[in-house]
């Protein structure tokens, strides 16, 4: 919808907004407070006085609203709403960091310093901006960790109002959001807005998948909702009975978890059996909180049966995001099982608003497992930014959603580490030194390799000695970002050494070889070798991984590569002749890249195996020419975060070619099933048949076939035939045999 509004009217909205924002303010402002935000808002609206959206409205109306986010969804103060309203003024504006120093003072110029992008990097072919941006707002957590929560407030607004935006634009944003604002929301408590980030992000990413599940969810609310009635009324007596205040709230789940789920088990929405969960949200009776959801645990156990495998206990020991909880598995009315999770009032605060509702009810001596302990512990990591900025960013990630273990040390303190977390990890999380020094591990009194995998429970000594030293294959088995990153960390320092030797070496060899050592010979010898640095091509020299052998067959093919490389200009050059063939002719499903829909040599990627008709788009690799990916290949998201100006537009056109492709089938065992499939694929659109691979097994069957097809289009058709054979009750397309 076009967005019309007369100045006046602009005026009278964006002074509705502000006071909404006051009045809605999770905190109590003082009047020095409101003084602040006002001036900051003040500047705010003069800075961005002559900017638009995209969608026609003031620029003002999006820090009105980050700030709203910040205040009221994650209830910071005053300097972080004063901070939200100035958030793009330094970016986008013509004043300074020193500016809002001198208006606001240095803690509010340091958070706009931190939310102010990186503006100009060298632009080379090996270096992402985006994964650069991430790191930097990523270092902003050692310092100030309301830089990212105003950032993810940020983030959370434009995904809001993106409808406006080009698609290509709206893919990559999407893909950052899933990437890392998502999983940081996540770490720092905001359950709210991290799954909000992640539903948005899935709008965008698959919008077809994510309409069709909001139709579904949309049809079955009633249904919903009578559940949670029958619920409550079985509950009612019991609990009141405690005289328990208390309120009984049931939340579908999220549609990317159930996305998630359905990609997972590998099931349909009407498979997926746990769509919902109930809370039970309490006012303790008394101080002891824990004592009061264990009572509400019992009447809950009382009328519904309980899972014993699936019962969480969150209070005892609350994650290292500050959440606490009680989870149990019930069989509820209906006989279907429900999750039931109990917590108290200051524990529903936490989850709905994380790290700032956390400090706000700290008391006494932190946890150290709390978000105070992660934030600590990642200081040091966060410290080393020699790293390339994408394995940064990588490692960083991996912990983001990781599920916890608890594990001991010698002495008796608990531990907190991802599940999946190696001996070694542990090590690390004691100390840079003790991880780096590691010569053994005992797990429960015995010895264990460093590649262990630990479990809840495990009580842990590390062994170490002065001179030991990492090795590559170390990072084939830790997954904390801490260890990974301080193992790069000293793998670099001694491939620095190496690299420096192997650099003298070369030059040495070229020198004999009659060929001078400059910038010119050094690259051609990079793309020889299929190495992506110089200073990969020094270190393999260095550690005699390219030895005088190579080096003398690089002196022998050098000669010919001018002519080689004018050779294969001119048979690709086209004729006046041939393009205008091209251009009146019809090409049926060839593959067709950017605006200008240009024909380009390309591979298919291993990892998603695209066929014709299938949605795809383009990566520019650094040796490879362009890879051909599905947008909804599992590398998808990173590829768009990170390399986004690598990405090109590709699109089908149509063609003859014939095209691999792999089913899944699975249903009921009949008599003559394989036969009965043969006869569908070989009578149905003359489909040629690789190989069947099918067996049974007590009633059921299950199996794969490989078959060649034309396009996405002749694939569909086949599909459907092959689901009306009499037993099949399942058919879909995978990758591998």
């Amino acid at each position: 919808m076009e967005y019309k509004a007369t100045i006046e009217e602009e005026n009278k909205e964006i002074a509705k907004r502000y006071k909404n924002l006051l009045k809605e303010t999770y905190q109590t402002l003082s009047r020095s407070d409101k003084l602040m935000i006002r001036k900051a808002f003040n500047l705010s609206v003069e800075a961005h006085s002559t900017q638009r959206r995209k969608t026609g409205e003031p620029y003002i109306f999006h820090p009105i609203s980050v700030a709203k986010i910040v205040a009221n969804e994650i209830g910071l103060g005053a300097t972080s709403i004063a901070a939200a309203l100035l958030h793009d003024v330094v970016e986008d504006t013509k004043y300074t960091v020193n500016d809002i120093e001198r208006l606001f003072g240095d803690t509010v110029a340091r958070i706009v310093s931190g939310l102010t992008k990186i503006s100009s990097l060298k632009k080379d072919k090996d270096h992402s901006i985006q994964a650069e941006n991430f790191r930097k707002m990523l270092l902003t957590l050692h310092d100030d960790v309301r830089v990212i929560l105003i950032k993810i407030a940020d983030r959370l607004h434009n995904m809001q109002t993106m409808d406006a935006m080009p698609a290509d634009k709206q893919v990559k944003i999407a893909s950052e959001t899933l990437y890392i604002y998502a999983p940081l929301a996540h770490r720092l408590g905001l359950y709210n807005i991290k799954t909000e980030l992640e539903d948005l992000g899935l709008k965008y990413t698959e919008p077809e998948v994510y309409n069709d599940i909001v139709s579904k969810i949309s049809e079955s609310k009633e249904d919903q909702e009578n559940y949670i009635k029958s619920f409550e009324n079985t509950l009612n007596s019991g609990l009141s009975k405690e005289s328990f205040k208390y309120q009984i709230r049931g939340r579908f789940k999220s549609i990317f978890s159930i996305r998630r789920k359905m990609r997972k088990q590998n099931v349909s929405f009407d498979e997926v059996y746990d769509k919902f969960a109930i809370r039970i949200i309490y006012e303790p009776t008394s101080e002891d909180e824990k004592f009061d959801a264990w009572k509400i645990y019992s009447i809950v156990t009382d009328y519904f049966k309980p899972n014993p495998s699936r019962l969480r206990d969150w209070i005892s020991q609350p994650k290292s995001t500050g959440y606490e909880a009680l989870h149990i598995t019930v069989v509820g009315p209906e006989s279907k099982w429900v999750e039931v999770q109990i917590r108290s009032d200051r524990m529903d605060e936490i989850a709905e608003k994380g790290y700032a509702a956390h400090f706000k009810y700290k008391q006494g001596i932190e946890n150290d497992n709390g978000l105070d302990g992660w934030l600590n512990r990642l200081k040091e990591t966060l410290e080393n930014q020699s790293i390339n900025a994408v394995d940064f960013v990588e490692d960083f990630k991996l912990n983001l959603y990781a599920k916890e273990i608890y594990v001991f040390t010698p002495k008796g303190d608990l531990k907190s580490l991802p599940k999946g977390a190696s001996a070694l990890d542990f090590a690390f999380s004691i100390h840079t030194d003790v991880g780096l020094k590691c010569r053994g591990v005992k797990v429960n009194g015995k010895l264990v390799p460093l590649s262990y995998e630990l479990a809840s429970g495990d009580q842990i000594e590390v062994y170490t000695t002065s001179n030991n030293k990492p090795n590559f294959r170390w990072l084939d088995f830790v997954i904390t970002a801490r260890a990974r990153t301080k193992i790069k960390t000293a793998l670099k320092d001694d491939e620095k050494k190496i690299a420096e030797e192997g650099k003298v070496i070369l030059a040495r060899k070229l020198r004999h070889l009659k060929i001078n050592f400059n910038e010119k010979s050094i690259n051609e010898l990079v793309v020889f070798f299929k190495l992506k640095t110089s200073f990969d091509l020094f270190f393999k020299i260095g550690n005699g991984a390219i030895d005088n052998t190579q080096l003398k067959n690089f002196v022998s093919q050098r000669n010919n590569m001018i002519m080689n490389f004018f050779k294969k200009r001119l048979s690709r050059t086209p004729s006046k002749e041939l393009i205008n063939k091209e251009e009146v002719s019809t090409k049926y499903d060839d593959l067709v890249f950017g605006q200008e829909e240009e024909k380009l040599d390309y591979t298919s990627s291993k990892c998603c195996k695209p066929i014709p008709g299938d949605k795809v788009f383009g990566f520019i690799t650094i040796n490879e020419g362009i890879k051909i990916h599905k947008k909804d290949c599992p590398n998808a998201i990173s590829l768009q975060s990170n390399y986004a100006y690598r990405i090109i537009k590709a699109k089908w056109i149509d063609s003859n070619q014939e095209f691999k492709a792999i089913l899944e089938v699975s249903g009921e065992d009949n008599r003559g099933i394989v036969n009965n499939l043969t006869k569908i694929i070989s009578n149905n659109m003359d489909v040629f048949i690789h190989s069947i691979n099918i067996a049974g097994n007590e009633g059921i069957f299950g199996g794969k076939l490989s078959i060649s097809v034309k396009n996405r289009t002749q694939l569909n058709k086949l599909i459907e035939s092959i689901k009306k054979v009499e037993g099949v009750k399942k058919v879909d397309r995978v990758n591998t045999m």
